[in-house]
Order: structure tokens, then C-alpha cells, then sequence
């Protein structure tokens, strides 16, 4: 009689055991979704960017100041970001999808209140009536991005993430959406995990809250991205610790430089082993789960484009640059002038010798869109100083170099933003190498190359594009889903490190 009684416990056990919240032991765990990228997404995406609603807003990445007594953050184009997970909000919990996004610190979902924008009609959208926990807080705020904004004001109410509950937690409903933006966008809103330091209004994270409130066991919450495009499952982040399913060998750890961003301090980035020499020295890197590709210095990523072949749109600036001045920019670099003061001694640039003076962060296609012609010259005048300086280091010939330059200014990237490469060529593409904590991250042609469509329309796309950041803060890289796709990621808030490990 007995061995029946523990017969049937041990049944229900079997039966209950797998019903469990996966939040047990510390960890929580919240699969994420993969929309595949598509041509409409990608048009989409170049048409926010000729818009000026560049990835980190046209105020820049590191502007996050009050002004007017309205907390502004930048805000980045999701439009081709392509993983995302649901959460829920109040009592009982309102879903929501939502980006999970390393480079930004805010809650915010669409509220009910949002009359005005198309883009609200299509979300599901925060109804404060119908929840037990809500609190009011009223305070109105503005989230800047490119030419619009995203405005709304403050909540405070329950969130469910995984089978947590992080309790009274302040969030953003929106009331007005860049309708571009997020008309096409698969997901409601955004979950910043980045750090308090760039969070408007000053509102503690949802992720602090998680570590307060003593939901987890560590301080630690990591990322990994399923870059298989047929699998059913599109990642998976583990609040709370790691998975040792989710990669091989260990990781890699580097400390956090600067909070507000997870950022780094990244070494040399070579192409099929030779070294680029931009960041021999040492470069500034962000971490950001919020976008889907590699993001860098003009100079470094038409170096890339050229290597594998992408082609972007012909620079006229560039060719005349390196036609007439080529021979005199030489002259001056083997002379001793220092790079950044050789194209205000030619002329083509001011301001004390570089056009520098800006924190703000441009892309490529600002750039060229700016009325003053003279900024274009001098831009295409600092990535040929650039250029040349490097392959002065490989003690090239003249000729040599300035014929490699002027092929370098075909492989500018397009003014869009993203580069199309040749299906075809991609097994004979090189590798790159991203130098982190002094080891080798190497990303192979078939990892940094998106494809998207099936047979004779298939398009394949470089997975970097040209982003910008004057010294001294940049160079500065941004590693999105590419890179993060291929290496398991762990964010040690405790510690304020990064971890790397390869992707299992």
C-alpha cells in the first residue's frame, strides 16, 4: 500500500517538476523571438535613415541632459532590429512585446491615451483602468530620436518578466510615436537594460528593481541569440546567471570603461589578418542588443565593404580628394605633420584643424546631407588622411597607396546605410578579427553577411554600417546582433564586466 502512495508521489512529481517557473534557482529565463529579416524592413530601414532618424538621434549617443525640464534619451531606429520577447504590466498583466535593449535604460509601451499617432493603433496598448497595482505619476517627458520624438509621462505599475513580478516599478507610457518608426515595428516598446546613469527622469530600471527587490541569486543577466534563421526558438536571456548550453569554453571578461552603455575597451580589428590600424590603440565599444549590426568608423568600414566586395555609392568628394591633394597629404604625413592637422593646412578643413568639435555622433549620411559642401570635402579629406597614414605603416609605394585610396572611396557605404554584396562570393570573402581582452573574436563571411529572401531574390547585406563618433570619445564600435549572434554574452552588473564565449 504504501510503495502505491510512492508510486503516485513519485508521478506527480515527474508530472510537476517540468511546470516549475523557470525562475527557480536564481534564474529567470525569457525566450526571445526572431522575425527574419526581410527587404520590407531593410527599405524601411533606409527610408528612417534618409529621414534623419539615424540610430542614435541626431542630439548623439551620449546626449542625455535635461533640457527645459524634459529628460531626453536618445532613441534608436528598431526597425531592423529582429529579436524581441513579451512581458507583462499591471494587474492582472496587460502583454507587451518588447525589445530587450542593452543601449538604452527605460520601460516604455504605448498607452491608451495615445490618440494622434498610427503607430499606436497597431501596438497593444497600456490601459491603467484596468489594473489593481497602478499608481499615478503624471511627470510628462520627451524621447528624442532623429527629426521626432516619442512623448508620453510617467506610470508606475507591476511588471511581469518570465515569472517574476518586479513590483511598482515606474515606466513611460507613450502617447505619441514616430509613425515610421514604429508603425512597421513587430513590437510594442522597449526594455533598456543599460544603467541608470542614461535613464530619463531618473527612473530606476526595471533590471535594478529586479536586483533590489531580491529576485536573483547573481547580478548577472546574459544573452543568447539563435542566428539559425529556420529555427523555431529565437534566443533566449537568462536573468540571474548563465546557461552553459548557450556556449563553449569560457568567456572572456573585460571591465566596464564607462557606465550608461555597456561599454569596453576594444583592441585591433583586422581584415584576413592584417591589422587596420585604427584601433591599435585601443577603440571605445558598446554592447547593444538593440540593433542588429556592426557598427563603426567610416574609414575602417569601407575598408570592410572593399575587402568583401560591397558596394556602396561612389564618393565624388573622396576621388577628387585623393586626385588633387593625394601627392601633398603624403608629402605632409612622411614630413611629420600630425593626421589631424593636415587637411586645415590644405585648406579644406577649420576649426583649429578638425571638424571635431562636435560631441554629438553623425552618420555617414547626415554627413553628406549637410548644406555646407565645404564639410563634405573635409570629411572625405580626414578618412583619405586616414587611409594613407595606414598604409604608410606597410611602407607601400605612393602610387600604390593612393590607387588602394581611391578604391576605398568607391566602398564608402551607401548613403542608406547598409551595403549589398554578391551572393556568390561570400566562401571567399575574408574574416575579421575584433581584438577583445588581448584574444581573437573572429566573425567569418557567412556570420557577418545577412541574407534575406529565398532563390533568385535573395539579397545578402553587409552587417556593417559606417557610424561616426569624433575623438575623444570614438572611435567607437557598436556590436549589435551580428556579433552577439556569434558569441554568448553575460552583463555582470555586480562585477561591471562583459563576458564573451563562443555560441553554442
Amino acid at each position: 500500500m504504501g510503495y502505491k502512495y510512492l508510486l503516485a508521489a513519485f508521478c506527480l512529481w515527474a508530472v510537476t517538476v517540468p511546470l516549475l517557473p523557470t525562475s527557480s534557482h536564481g534564474l529567470v529565463r525569457i525566450g526571445l523571438k526572431k522575425r527574419r529579416l526581410d527587404v520590407l524592413s531593410i527599405n524601411a530601414a533606409r527610408t528612417a535613415r534618409k529621414e534623419g532618424i539615424s540610430k542614435y538621434g541626431s542630439k548623439g549617443l551620449y546626449y542625455h541632459m535635461r533640457t527645459g525640464g524634459e529628460d531626453i534619451v536618445p532613441l534608436k531606429n528598431y526597425l531592423d532590429a529582429q529579436y524581441y520577447g513579451e512581458i507583462g504590466i499591471g494587474s492582472p498583466p496587460q502583454q507587451f512585446t518588447v525589445i530587450f535593449d542593452t543601449g538604452s535604460s527605460n520601460l516604455w509601451v504605448p498607452s491608451a491615451k495615445c490618440y494622434f499617432s498610427v503607430a499606436c493603433y497597431f501596438h497593444s496598448k497600456y490601459k491603467a483602468s484596468r489594473s489593481s497595482t497602478y499608481t499615478k505619476n503624471g511627470k510628462t517627458c520627451d524621447i528624442n530620436y532623429g527629426s521626432g520624438s516619442v512623448s508620453g509621462f510617467l506610470s508606475q505599475d507591476n511588471v511581469e518578466v518570465g515569472n517574476l513580478i518586479v513590483k511598482d516599478q515606474v515606466f513611460i507610457e507613450a502617447t505619441r510615436e514616430g509613425s515610421l518608426t514604429f508603425v512597421l515595428a513587430k513590437f510594442d516598446g522597449i526594455l533598456g537594460l543599460g544603467f541608470q546613469e542614461i535613464s530619463v527622469a531618473n527612473v530606476t530600471p526595471v533590471w535594478y528593481n529586479m536586483v533590489q527587490q531580491g529576485m536573483l541569486d547573481d547580478e548577472i543577466f546574459s544573452f543568447w541569440l539563435n542566428r539559425n534563421p529556420d529555427a523555431k526558438e529565437g534566443g533566449e536571456i537568462v536573468f540571474g546567471g548563465v546557461d552553459e548550453r548557450h556556449f563553449k569554453g569560457k568567456h572572456v571578461y573585460v571591465p566596464v570603461t564607462q557606465k550608461g552603455y555597456w561599454q569596453f575597451n576594444m583592441g585591433d580589428i583586422l581584415i584576413a589578418n592584417q591589422s587596420t590600424g585604427v584601433c591599435k590603440g585601443g577603440c571605445a565599444a558598446i554592447v547593444d542588443s538593440g540593433t542588429s549590426l556592426l557598427a563603426g568608423p567610416t574609414s575602417v568600414v569601407a575598408e570592410i565593404n572593399h575587402a568583401i566586395g560591397a558596394e556602396g555609392v561612389v564618393s565624388t568628394e573622396c576621388k577628387e580628394v585623393v586626385s588633387q591633394y593625394g601627392d601633398l597629404i603624403w608629402d605632409l604625413l612622411i614630413a611629420g605633420v600630425k593626421p589631424d592637422k593636415v587637411c586645415s593646412q590644405i585648406g579644406l578643413c577649420i576649426f583649429n584643424g578638425t571638424k571635431h568639435v562636435s560631441p554629438g555622433i553623425k552618420t555617414v549620411v547626415e554627413k553628406a546631407n549637410e548644406k555646407l559642401g565645404d564639410d563634405v570635402v573635409c570629411t572625405a579629406c580626414e578618412l583619405t588622411v586616414i587611409w594613407v597614414q595606414t598604409q604608410l605603416k606597410q611602407k607601400r609605394t605612393k602610387e600604390r597607396v593612393l590607387s588602394y585610396v581611391t578604391q576605398l572611396c568607391e566602398s564608402i557605404p551607401s548613403p542608406m546605410g547598409e551595403s549589398v554584396v554578391d551572393c556568390n562570393n561570400i566562401a571567399g570573402m575574408p574574416n575579421l578579427t575584433f581584438t577583445i581582452g588581448e584574444k581573437p573574436f573572429t566573425l567569418t563571411p557567412e556570420q557577418y553577411v545577412l541574407k534575406t529572401g529565398d532563390g533568385i531574390n535573395t539579397i545578402c547585406v553587409s552587417g556593417f554600417i559606417a557610424f561616426d563618433v569624433p575623438p575623444p570619445r570614438g572611435p567607437l564600435w557598436i556590436l549589435g546582433d551580428v556579433f552577439m549572434g556569434v558569441y554568448h554574452t553575460v552583463f555582470d552588473f555586480g562585477n561591471l564586466e562583459l563576458g564573451f564565449a563562443e555560441a553554442a
